[in-house]
């Protein structure tokens, strides 16, 4: 009994520093629902889209019950939990951060030739990478490999070693389902270009210019196999992130980056569900 109070201490510390965490009992599992919210009969918070307790106090609704309130990690309601806690657990999302949960040594080492280094913490069978930013989190995207960031947690294991690194294209491009091969055409594709709205970056044509060149180069020196569908991926998702919020991007711009990677061999449907996941991906 007593690792408990050092339990709830760690959570004290880490709800601090703006991490969101949440008791775990045995097994790695969250604490389930109380009998007045089972069946999400309290209508959840809402209905599990952000971390933070219901209107029912006690830790219910596993990951979204995360908090970085310390009144609420102290309270009678949260005690008895404490009580029978075997572990914290934390919702990276929250964070603002992606933890890529490698289960195996198979896992570890496709992770040091694939991803960029990063603060690294160990755990009872891998390791899990920690990187600055969020993303959807899902379960398999490789063997051994799962992502937990938004809408998910992971057990705390202490701060890890080495630098934390941003959150890279190649991470994110795991959680991209591939389509089914189709013969890949030459042709023009017209997808629609982003409506805009928000501040423009683009202070002078030369910076988008050069961005689009930029990521025509990229993928011209792509790799071979998949490695061209992950680099397809990742460009379009950094085009969109740095150039598609404020308007500026046009059909013709998108068309020079399908046109680039219809050059590698991508199929015209690859290009279209690639740049629609990168939109998905980034709320637009």
């Amino acid at each position: 009994m007593n690792a408990k109070p050092e339990l709830l201490r760690v959570a004290l510390h880490l709800a601090a520093t703006g991490i969101p965490v949440l008791p775990l009992r045995a097994g790695k599992l969250p604490f389930g629902n109380c009998p007045a919210c089972a069946r999400s009969a309290c209508g959840d918070r809402p209905n599990m889209k952000t971390p933070g307790p219901c209107v029912c106090p006690a830790p219910c609704h596993g990951w979204a019950a995360a908090t970085t309130d310390p009144t609420i990690l102290r309270s009678p309601h949260w005690a008895r939990a404490w009580r029978e806690a075997a572990a914290v657990a934390y919702h990276p999302g929250g964070a603002g951060l992606t933890v890529v949960d490698l289960d195996n040594a198979d896992a570890i080492a496709w992770a040091r030739e694939a991803l960029p280094s990063t603060r690294t913490v160990a755990t009872t069978r891998g390791e899990h990478w920690i990187y600055r930013g969020t993303m959807p989190s899902a379960n398999g995207v490789r063997p051994g490999v799962d992502i937990k960031s938004l809408m998910a947690y992971a057990r705390w294991l202490g701060p890890g070693i080495g630098t934390m690194a941003e959150l890279p294209d190649v991470v994110r491009a795991l959680i991209v389902k591939e389509p089914g091969t189709v013969q890949a055409v030459a042709r023009t594709i017209t997808v629609p270009a982003p409506a805009g709205g928000g501040e423009c970056r683009h202070r002078t044509p030369s910076f988008l210019e050069r961005g689009i060149t930029m990521a025509e180069q990229r993928i011209t020196a792509a790799g071979g196999g998949g490695g061209v569908h992950a680099t397809v991926y990742g460009t379009f998702l950094a085009v969109l992130s740095t150039h598609g919020w404020c308007g500026c991007l046009t059909e013709a711009h998108i068309a020079r980056l399908f046109a680039a990677a219809q050059a590698k061999g991508e199929s015209p449907r690859h290009c279209t569900d690639a740049w629609a996941n990168a939109r998905t991906v980034l709320g637009m």
